[in-house]
């Protein structure tokens, strides 16, 4: 099979159905915001969607192997989101972002240095805007002093 343009138009409507039918169902407890949480995924879903049908229409370019290393830096940087996923709630926010950050940092070439105050740059300023500017509850994990 060759692959290009129209392939991933193909597939792309079918992420879109699984993240419509994942996030549905999708709602709040209670109601601390005007959209919920199921926006998201919705608006998500309808953007890949709108690109995956614009493939299959104009899509005509044929794509390009992978240079040597980039699938096993793919499949990299999947384990660490998936790694991320499972540590987000007991490290906390800051913790797990900034270690993710040094670690993609790395992926990309960046030397460790770099990565370490990017990272840790990258969590406390992300904690910092959605805490205080978006007042969204993020988890503290390590960070959570008493009770």
């Amino acid at each position: 099979m060759t692959l290009n343009d129209r392939v991933l138009g193909v597939f792309a409507p079918l992420l879109a159905a699984l993240l419509v039918w994942q996030g549905w169902g999708l709602a709040a407890p209670f109601s601390y915001e005007p959209v919920g949480p199921r926006a998201f995924p919705l608006l998500l879903a309808g953007v890949i969607e709108l690109c995956g049908l614009w493939l299959l229409v104009h899509g005509r370019e044929r794509a390009e192997p992978n240079p040597p290393g980039a699938n096993a830096r793919i499949a990299a940087m999947a384990a660490l989101v998936a790694g991320y996923a499972l540590v987000f709630v007991s490290l906390g926010f800051i913790v797990a972002t900034a270690l993710m950050a040094a670690f993609a940092g790395r992926l990309f070439g960046a030397l460790w240095h770099q990565c370490a105050i990017g990272g840790v740059g990258l969590g406390v300023g992300l904690y910092l805007l959605f805490d205080k500017i978006f007042d969204v509850v993020l988890p503290t994990g390590l960070f959570s002093f008493g009770g």
